[in-house]
């Protein structure tokens, strides 16, 4: 057959790939036979000169592909699945950090010769994601993807959702194990978000493998791990071999798991990576199918995650004081409304604490406002270790409340003793405190008017003590 004659009668950038088939099933060395002239074009312009292969500028038939296509494990199984399997291969994916899409189209080519197989390979690229080639989807897996995008846009609970996303993935993959990683690059951090286990398997939640270290012993490694490709798949001996060749410690902690198969895929929105969901021990006949329904939701999952995480930054700009990371005023207010609103049944006790910083004008005036806010921060971190339990808010400039529904109160009476009790030298804090507790929260306007004139006649007792201080 004449190899080169067929690939000329393709207009878009196709060329002609060889698989070698081992007896066991697998396969051996993928190449790249030849082109049509738009093909030709673009592999010689592709090379990264090397000073000792200056030749490599031309185009060598029958090279093995890695020398015009980065090593891609995706790639090989699309061309033993087209080539040796016979199917036709189709799809459409980023490359180079979303900033190119490549749609790629394999169709089987007859071979004439024993253990080597043939397909071709045709490529176009885009610059942004074309909606029409996103939607060009099978029924199966369109009905898979439109069936996330409806949970997550009608979503109540966004964990609570993210939750039955995992078991649906979890289960057209036919995997022992679905989960969604959280990662924060600047912070080099990482938490499990939502998990899937089947029934039936020995693996382990990640909770279990998740510590402070695994960031950066272990996620910090996917990226370079995943390379170009969009994802990760491993589902064969060969490419467990080229996974313990880019990352042994990895490999290892994947094998000693007991993972037989894999899947991840990095979640990216604006480009930046939010997180991955994997699969582990899937169903490897399923693997095409995996594969084009996780490249597109992971889309969808990506940009609920940045849409959920800007929401929550929102929210607490709007109720946490930036200065000292105590609820702020309006989270006060809002709290208040709410208990107000639930009286009529809820009849919980609520017991108020009022806690006013004294010398507060005295170090500003002293020391400047850089050391004052130092003593707010200080002030405040004593709060929550006193108060662990109970919800810490900042009233005004040096003023704090917490609100308890859990103490009782002899509990909380110690616990304001111990904070009226606090030193008072230059080097610590003091605080004037009032308290009152009230069986009905119902009651909690009364409460906070009580304990504020407990807090104010604490604190003349604290000004008769120390009178210099008084007009400070």
């Amino acid at each position: 057959m004449d190899l080169q004659q067929f690939a000329d009668f393709f207009i878009p950038v196709t060329c002609i790939i060889s698989v070698e088939k081992f007896p066991d099933g697998s396969h051996g060395n993928i190449r790249i036979v030849t082109g049509n002239q738009a093909y030709l074009n673009i592999a010689e312009s592709y090379h990264e000169m090397d000073a000792d292969d200056l030749y490599r500028t031309k185009f060598v038939p029958d090279s093995p592909y890695e020398r015009y296509i980065p090593k891609n494990l995706n790639f090989e199984d699309y061309c033993y699945r087209c080539a040796v399997l016979g199917e036709v291969m189709h799809t459409y994916v980023p490359l180079e950090g979303n900033r190119l899409w490549i749609h790629m189209t394999m169709l089987p080519v007859k071979s004439d010769r024993e253990n080597i197989y043939y397909c071709t390979y045709t490529q176009e690229f885009t610059r942004m994601a074309e909606t029409k080639m996103l939607v060009n989807l099978s029924p199966e897996i369109s009905n898979a993807v439109l069936s996330t995008c409806i949970k997550l846009r009608s979503a109540k609970d966004f964990h609570e959702t993210m939750n039955e996303i995992i078991q649906d993935i979890q289960k057209m993959c036919s995997a022992e194990h679905c989960c969604v990683f959280l990662t924060d690059y600047r912070q080099r951090t990482c938490s499990v978000l939502c998990e899937a286990l089947s029934k039936d398997t020995k693996l382990k939640s990640m909770e279990v493998y998740v510590d402070e270290i695994f960031f950066e012993n272990v996620v910090s490694t996917w990226e370079g791990t995943i390379g170009s490709s969009s994802c990760l798949v491993i589902n064969d001996a060969g490419d467990w071999e080229t996974l313990k060749q880019r990352n042994p410690a990895w490999y290892d902690s994947m094998r000693m798991a007991g993972a037989e198969s894999l899947v991840l895929y990095p979640l990216k929105a604006r480009g930046e990576t939010l997180g991955y969901i994997w699969a582990i021990n899937f169903d490897t006949s399923l693997t095409v199918r995996i594969r084009e329904t996780l490249e597109l939701t992971t889309f969808f999952i990506a940009s609920e995650i940045a849409s959920y995480q800007l929401f929550q930054r929102l929210e607490t700009l709007g109720s946490v004081d930036l200065l000292t990371g105590v609820f702020n005023r309006n989270a006060m207010n809002n709290r208040i409304d709410a208990l107000c609103a639930s009286a009529e049944t809820i009849h919980d006790a609520v017991g108020i604490v009022f806690a006013d910083l004294n010398g507060l004008k005295q170090v500003n005036d002293e020391c400047g406002h850089s050391a004052g806010d130092t003593l707010l921060k200080h002030a405040a971190e004593i709060l929550r270790n006193l108060f662990p339990d109970d919800e810490i808010y900042r009233a005004g400039g040096d003023e704090f409340m917490i609100i308890s529904m859990n103490a009782p109160e002899a509990q909380l009476l110690r616990q304001v003793q111990t904070l009226r009790n606090y030193p008072d030298n230059p080097e610590h804090v003091s605080f004037a405190v009032g308290f009152c507790y009230e069986k009905d929260c119902a009651c909690i306007h009364r409460a906070m008017r009580l304990a504020d004139q407990n807090m104010y006649e604490n604190k003349e007792q604290y000004y008769q003590a120390h009178p210099e201080k008084k007009h400070r």
